[in-house]
């Protein structure tokens, strides 16, 4: 079901406004690893997300995530608003 929830980044520390499908940081990308299935807020790992790959190519661009704690990867569409100098980053780290 979706849920608006508003929440401060964890690793940048950027108040971020929820729309009901917001699950990362707008401006440094990182997400919580808070969900086994998308909105279910089941997991009890509560590990940083890590943006550690984006896909522009694909029909449904989105930001690869893996948890610091672990291990989890997890694929997010890409957001209206998401930070394209962060994407940009993350993309020259890969090279």
């Amino acid at each position: 079901m979706r849920q608006k929830e508003d929440f401060i980044c964890e690793f940048c520390g950027l108040p971020n406004t929820g729309d009901g499908y917001t699950n990362h940081c707008r401006k440094c990308l990182y997400s919580k690893h808070v969900d086994i299935e998308p909105g279910d807020r089941m997991s009890t790992c509560g590990g940083l997300m890590k943006p550690i790959f984006v896909s522009y190519t694909s029909t449904d661009p989105y930001i690869l995530h893996k948890c610091v704690k672990c291990g989890f990867e997890k694929k997010n569409k890409i957001q209206i608003g998401d930070s394209i100098e962060a994407m940009a980053q993350i993309q020259a780290t890969l090279k």
